[in-house]
């Protein structure tokens, strides 16, 4: 039997492969990992996104980081390999609240917000978010299998769900 290759998307980065690889990220808290599957090429990407906004921070920056720069720079490679934007199939997991106390909510909803953004920018390029596992207040891993396009997350706690 033939073994799967995996590779491994660290926080702010983002790989893209092709079927039978499988990319994981793992780490998931506040920052929200962000798939991408093509299933007529069976190519994908997973994109760790761990701050919404890139237009806070000024000098040098690295696209990855942020949803509103990370996203549209993984929309553009995948189109250099042939993928039409049409056809993608964008999911989303994380964004979870991962500090508690007394004005935590308001202070450090990071993950709140990322979600939101990442949903703004999904919307404003046009593209099909057909599932997401978010919020909530537990870490999560990410596993988006570009055979099948399906996304394994698993959730602190020994949950596994497939998205």
């Amino acid at each position: 039997m033939k073994s799967t290759m995996e590779l491994q998307v660290g926080i702010a980065d983002y790989k893209l492969g092709s079927s039978p690889v499988k990319i994981v990220t793992y780490g998931l808290g506040s920052c929200v990992g962000v798939s991408f599957f093509d299933p007529r090429l069976k190519l994908g990407a997973l994109l760790h996104v761990m701050l919404p906004d890139s237009s806070q921070f000024s000098g040098q920056i690295k696209p990855e980081k942020f949803a509103d720069t990370g996203i549209p720079l993984v929309v553009r490679e995948m189109e250099k390999h042939g993928t039409k934007k049409s056809s993608l199939e964008v999911k989303m997991v994380g964004g979870a609240q991962m500090f508690s106390g007394p004005g935590a909510q308001t202070i450090m909803n990071i993950g709140e917000r990322n979600i939101a953004m990442c949903k703004k920018v999904i919307n404003r390029l046009g593209l099909k978010l057909v599932a997401e596992e978010v919020g909530g207040n537990k870490g999560r891993t990410m596993i988006l299998d570009t055979s099948t396009g399906n996304v394994t997350v698993k959730i602190i706690g020994n949950i596994i769900k497939v998205i």
